[in-house]
Formats: C-alpha cells, structure tokens, sequence
C-alpha cells in the first residue's frame, strides 16, 4: 500500500516538475524541443485541406515527398534518389530509393507514388494542386522506378514535387491520415491535445534515424502576440517560426535569444477588380500604384518586416526583375491621371480579411489614397465572407492579400479568377513560358510577363513579407530563408 505522505510527495514533485519551463527541460535532455505555431491545423492530411499550418507540422517530419524543397529554394532528392527529363519537359523518370518503409511496416515502392498521384488528381481529390495532378499521368516501370508524364510543361515541377501537396501516403492508412498520420518520414504522431499542443516523436524504424537529434518535438499552438512573447521569454518555447514582430528589438538585445528574418515567396497586394468602373481604366490603377508610399506600408501593416515589390513576383525567387520603380510613389502624378481619365471624387471600398497585416494596413492605404482625391472606405470581413463574397462572387472594389503559394503567375491567365484581368497579351506570353525548355529563354520571358503586369498595374503591388524567427540561441539548424512553410525537425540539434 502507497502511503499518503508518499503520494503528497509524489504529487509535489510532479507538480514542480510541471511547473519546470519546457524549454529548461529540452536543452537539459537536449533531444527534445518545444516549438510553437500561430494558428493550429484542421487536421494532419496536407493533401486534403489547404491550411499551411498542415505542412508545418508535417512536411519532411511525417510524410515526404519525392524531392526536398531548401531554404534557398534549391531542390535536392528525397524519396527519389535521382530523375531524369526529357528535353521537352513533359517526361520525368525518377529512380526511388530502396529500403524505405512507412511507419506502419509497408514498404514504399512506385505503386504508392502512382497511388498517391491518381488520388491527388482524381475526381474526389480535395487537394490544393488538384488541377496539376490531374494533368499527371503516372506509369509504374518496376518498384523502383516511376514515371511521370505531364500535359502542360511546368520549369517548376521538381519544386512542386518536394511541396505538401505531393507527399506519398500508403494507400491502406490514407484514408485515415488526417487524424493518424502514416508516412516515410522520421516521426509519428505521439499525441494531439486539440485547442493546445501536439507531440510528435522519432520513428526508431527510419532509415536514416541515427542521424535524427531531436527525439521529441512537441508544438504549442499561440495566437495572441502577447503570449508567444511571453511564452519565449519564460522559457516554455524553445522556437517560434513566424513570430509576431512587434517585440523583435527586445529579443534581439538579449543574449538568451536568436533572430532570424526570412524572405519569403509571398506577396501582399491591393487586389483590384479589373473590370470594376472606373478600375478597368488603366490610368486609375496606376494612379493608385502610384498614391502608395510602400515602405510607410510595410511599417503600418507589416510592422517593418517586408521588401517593396513592384509586380506581382518577390525579390527571392529566381528571375526576379526588379520593377519598383514602375509606376512608383508620386502622389501628384497619381492626381494628373485621375484627372487625365476624367474621375473626380471617386469613392471605393477596401474589403479587409481579418489578418493584421491587412487590418493594419487599410487604414495605411486608406489615408494615402485619400491624399490624391479618392474616398476610401474599410469593410472588415470574416474569412468566410471573403472567400465567399470577394473571392468567390468577385463583389469587391479592392482587398488587402497576401499570396503565399511560389510560382503562381498563372493567376492573371485563370479565366474567372476574381481579380477579373483578362489580357491576351499575358495568355500569350505565359503559354509561350509554359512550353519553353531552355533555362535562359525561360528566364527572359518571366522578365517580360513581370514587366507586363507591372505596367498593367493589375493591382496595387505592395511587399514581400519577411518571417520573423526568435529562437533559444542554442537551437541549430532553423531555416534562414522560408519559400515554403515547413518546420523541419530533422535539421535541429542543440549546441
């Protein structure tokens, strides 16, 4: 029999060491780390729901896909040792590699990756690239060898193959993944808390798990900005990936603390409805392009983490062509065009989703644009009004967005798309960059479809942001750049 005194003592001693910030404990073991995240993901199936916070648990750390995608966008092999391409990009022949099992004991081969291809396409598929793997057709030459044969030619492919969307799930757990996630990857599920944390541990059956550090990642789930600060602070956060920046000068001056700010393939943007009067006149869109002071909007909207754009395409993907200068800030300019295209008194709406960086900025944007004469009027949705109302029904003047997928100039040519451009020109000359194979031919006609929409001024083109990263100083191997949104666990250690 278990004392009483025992059990107090028990309970004392349990209680202190609850009490105990996890992140002491972490670097105590140094095989465990706590991170946190903003927002919490509707389920663990980064096939079947769009939500980045998804891949954020489980890319590279569950599941995995053909190729890996790294912090300066570079692709290297993951589950496919090597590939090969035709010269006219429509042919990819990957070499898989060998030995590789799921967590749950079944072997992965070129059926699962045919499998997961036909699911990703297929007419029940909730997945985000559903169009892409549509276009796929996937033919199995042995188990260690598949091949991918593509409609449409997309230079980007390798990149897509290495994003959430293209992992390679076992087709008897797939059903269920949303909720007990099965993959190649380094960890399992361990447990899920709903409204407050989740713990992922390493797979010891992982090909390569000698080379794992961490054992345990548990991720705490934190929206308002006060606490995450205090979170870190106290020490129950070792790392947390996309921070709110307000506090950035007060972890910077602490020694306990690392830093990071990351670029980004984003794109924040005042979304203009193009054939909305008097917004189908070019004059007045690049009128109001040319009301918006971009820097004064970072610091309103982004709280000064961000990179002036001038086109829709930010400064760290490849081909980038700087157009800032394009239909720059000139607030009396901007007033002779209005005048030129004979609008006077012009009043619009700002539809405002209810992130802060769109909040925040309307009321920026709202005072410049009224600086040239145009009344500017902020609605505040909810999310599902915007999807529905201003995304959906394209019932908008303009809205404050931000773009996080890489590599979707394809937008403007998507008939219907609610922004509503419609320009052969763009059709032309994005087809024509579809079906090009040459690297450097390539390279110059992204250069033109910028500048085309640049001089177009489709929409206001306002910033990149950049990710805020604060971080316990000893906490190695935190992606320094982020053009897709992953915690990659496998890269950690502790010094």
């Amino acid at each position: 029999m278990i004392s009483r005194r025992s059990v107090l003592s028990h309970s004392a001693t349990v209680a202190a060491i609850a009490t105990l910030p996890a992140g002491a404990l972490a670097q105590g073991k140094k095989d465990s780390i706590t991170l946190a995240m903003t927002l919490e993901p509707p389920g663990l199936d980064p096939t079947a729901g769009a939500a980045s916070a998804i891949a954020e648990i489980t890319l590279y750390n569950i599941y995995e896909t053909l190729t890996k995608i790294h912090p300066d966008g570079t692709v290297t092999p993951l589950l496919a040792e090597s590939w090969e391409i035709s010269p006219d990009l429509r042919t990819y022949t990957f070499k898989l590699r060998k030995g590789v099992k799921f967590s749950n004991g079944e072997p992965f081969n070129a059926r699962n990756v045919k499998f997961s291809f036909d699911r990703a396409g297929g007419e029940k598929s909730t997945n985000k690239d559903k169009r892409t793997f549509a276009a796929i057709t996937t033919q199995v030459v042995d188990d260690n060898t598949v091949v991918l044969l593509t409609k449409e030619i997309d230079p980007d492919f390798l990149f897509l193959m290495g994003q959430a969307t293209a992992v390679i799930v076992e087709p008897k757990s797939a059903d269920n993944n949303a909720t007990q996630p099965v993959g190649t990857g380094p960890y399992k599920l361990e447990n899920w808390v709903k409204g407050s944390s989740l713990v992922l541990s390493k797979w010891d059956g992982y090909r390569n798990a000698g080379a794992i550090k961490m054992r345990r990642a548990s991720f705490r789930f934190i929206t308002d900005p006060a606490a995450q600060i205090a979170g870190l602070l106290a020490g129950d956060v070792d790392a947390f990936q996309r921070v709110t920046g307000r506090a950035v000068e007060q972890f910077k001056a602490n020694p306990k603390f690392q830093v990071l700010v990351s670029g980004s393939r984003a794109k924040t943007i005042l979304a203009l409805n193009n054939k909305k009067k008097p917004l189908d006149d070019i004059r007045v869109r690049r009128a109001i392009n040319m009301a918006l002071d971009r820097k004064a909007v970072i610091q309103g909207a982004a709280d000064g983490f961000g990179a002036p754009i001038g086109s829709y395409y930010p400064p760290s993907a490849p081909g980038y062509v700087d157009l800032t200068k394009v239909n720059a800030y000139d607030p009396d300019k901007a007033r002779a065009l209005l005048k030129e295209a004979g609008v006077n008194n012009l009043e619009l709406t700002i539809t405002l989703p209810p992130p802060p960086y769109a909040r925040q900025g309307g009321e920026v944007i709202a005072s410049m644009l009224g600086k040239v004469g145009i009344k500017a009027s902020l609605q505040n949705v909810e999310w599902a009004q915007w999807l529905s109302g201003t995304y959906g029904n394209k019932n908008y003047d303009m809205t404050i967005i931000s773009h996080v997928e890489p590599f979707d100039l394809g937008n403007f040519s998507r008939a219907g798309y609610y922004w509503n451009y419609d320009n052969p020109k763009f059709n032309g000359l994005y087809d024509k960059y579809k079906q090009t194979a040459n690297p450097a031919e390539r390279t110059k006609i992204l250069g033109e479809i910028q500048r085309l929409v640049a001089d177009d001024a489709v929409h206001g083109y306002l910033y990149q942001p950049q990710w805020v990263t604060i971080a316990n100083k000893n906490v190695k191997g935190l992606w320094n750049n982020m053009p897709i949104f992953v915690n990659d666990i496998s890269a950690l250690s502790w010094a």
